[in-house]
């Protein structure tokens, strides 16, 4: 297994394919992050891929599900899974994970 962490991401290859982890800046709506994990898994600049999150997922849907609480408080649980083309994307309130998904 290969492992080169640079900037947020962490990518790593254990002879499956590849795999982007991307842990999220504070304030970093989890949209933006999966649409720049998504772009670096692909090998694209976030803003010309041709890869459109709304495509497969509601951006606005994903950002409430981890906004903060009524009460101001964080949400530190929790996940959401989906499919992208041939990747399967897992977002968490801390980081993104990408990694190809089941043929």
């Amino acid at each position: 297994m290969s492992k080169q962490i640079t900037g947020g991401f962490t990518y790593e290859n254990d002879g499956d394919g590849r795999e982007v982890r991307y842990g999220r800046d504070d304030g970093e709506p989890p949209s933006v992050a999966v649409a720049t994990a998504l772009a670096t898994y692909h090998g694209d600049d976030v803003t010309t891929t041709s890869t459109r999150l709304y495509d497969h997922v509601d951006p606005e849907a994903l950002d409430a599900l981890f906004a903060d609480r009524y009460d101001g408080g964080g949400r530190r649980a929790g996940k959401v899974t989906f499919d992208v083309g041939d990747a399967t994307v897992v977002v968490r309130p801390e980081s993104v994970r990408v990694y190809p998904g089941e043929s």
